[in-house]
């Protein structure tokens, strides 16, 4: 089955970073999670500004549509992204994630 992604077919959810996680900042995150499937999952994020501790445990694949942020791996270098930038976060992955100007990324996750 075909389907298009697109936030105009699902709720979206709203979140916060943990409060043992947050260094700056009230970001909040609003997801539109399109698929769920056998510990896939894919959709639309976005944040407002702000930054926070980020671990990973599962694969995440990433493209910005629009926006700033800066991800860090701890002891590595800062990635700057921006819209039309792709990257890939690996389980294992620790370090912060700082939203400069809000952000939307869509997603794909496999746990």
């Amino acid at each position: 089955m075909l389907f298009r992604i697109t936030t105009e077919t699902v709720d979206p959810e709203t979140d916060r970073p943990a409060a043992d996680r947050l260094i700056a900042g009230t970001p909040v995150f609003t997801t539109w999670n399109v698929e769920e499937r056998d510990g896939l999952y894919c959709g639309t994020w976005r944040s407002t500004p702000g930054k926070w501790t980020i671990r990973y445990d599962e694969w995440e694949y990433c493209r910005i549509l629009d926006g700033y942020s800066i991800i860090t791996e701890d002891g590595g270098e800062a990635l700057h992204v921006r819209a039309g930038d792709g990257f890939v976060l690996r389980p294992g992955f620790v370090g912060t994630w700082e939203v400069v100007e809000t952000t939307t990324k869509e997603y794909v996750i496999r746990l």
